[in-house]
């Protein structure tokens, strides 16, 4: 798909919300048509990304790839509905004494040409940051946090050097076994592009 939607094979319930469900279901009530096997599945069923790579060239594999490139003017509607509804669940997440510079840098970024595409593309990616389970050494990484460390200066640069600072703070925290220094320089070089070439933004 066109986000990052997580889902779970059965027996495994990870740290990070599981976002692929809710995405079939959003297709399915817009009218999109959905495979059996898909409907039917009620987890992943590859166990490992082992197994998803040994089965890319099945119909079941190829039927998802059909399936997803043909939803995704819908996948952007809800993409865009999370953003939506993440501005009020992450105000209520927040003392009331923070409320207002949440708010503020929220809107500060969306008023602006790439902003929405910025807000988008994170809260899809590392999420609302609302989640207690979300949390490394009791610091989150996701909208919320990125919104909460903006400094003054130009919108959608003071975002992106923020959700570097928030990563950043993320794999210093992260447990040693899941070595998330590996993904680290993909990760900002993501949100980098938020503001590359953005010199009015």
């Amino acid at each position: 798909g066109i986000g990052h939607f997580i889902w779970y094979p059965a027996g495994r319930h990870g740290p990070f919300e599981e976002s692929f469900p809710e995405l079939i279901l959003f297709l399915r009530r817009h009218g999109a048509s959905v495979p059996n096997w898909l409907l039917e599945s009620q987890s992943c069923p590859w166990k490992t990304r082992r197994e998803f790579l040994a089965d890319f060239e099945s119909q079941k594999m190829r039927s998802l790839r059909n399936f997803l490139a043909n939803t995704v003017p819908l996948q952007s509607r809800f993409l865009a509905e999370r953003l939506e509804n993440a501005l009020p669940k992450m105000l209520r997440a927040v003392p009331t004494t923070q409320r207002k510079r949440v708010e503020s840098n929220f809107y500060r970024v969306a008023a602006r040409p790439s902003g929405m595409y910025a807000l988008i593309d994170y809260v899809n990616f590392k999420g609302e940051g609302t989640l207690p389970t979300e949390r490394y050494a009791g610091q989150g990484w996701g909208l919320l946090q990125v919104l909460q460390g903006m400094r003054d200066g130009p919108a959608v640069q003071e975002f992106s050097k923020s959700a570097k600072r928030v990563l950043e703070l993320r794999v210093r925290n992260s447990p040693p076994v899941r070595q998330e220094k590996r993904w680290l320089p993909g990760w900002l070089d993501r949100v980098d592009s938020y503001r590359r070439g953005l010199s009015s933004s």
